[in-house]
């Protein structure tokens, strides 16, 4: 009996614990989601042109033709920079993505 009073009284404080967090997690509000055109521009973090997107995922991630390869850039570093599709990535950091 003892030992079922020690598993309840962890379950109880395990739950207690994790109730803040997955209250907090609600009221964070989900980022805005940047909208991939195909045929759009994209820029790197420096400010110098990659390519044209080729196609957007349906996770919203940019696809386009970077020396000859089909490279896929993640919709994590996409942004809009003065009205700019652009990556956070560095020319360095797009040559070596697959």
């Amino acid at each position: 009996m003892k030992k079922f009073a020690s598993i309840a009284l962890i379950a109880t404080a395990m739950a207690v614990a994790a109730a803040p967090r997955a209250a907090f997690a609600e009221d964070e509000a989900a980022p805005a989601t940047l909208e991939v055109k195909r045929g759009a521009m994209l820029y790197n973090a420096e400010g110098k042109r990659v390519g044209n997107v080729y196609r957007a995922t349906s996770e919203g991630d940019a696809m386009l033709i970077y020396r000859g390869r089909m490279i896929t850039i993640s919709a994590s570093t996409l942004s809009e920079v003065d009205g700019k599709l652009t990556t956070s990535l560095t020319r360095k950091e797009i040559a070596a993505t697959r």
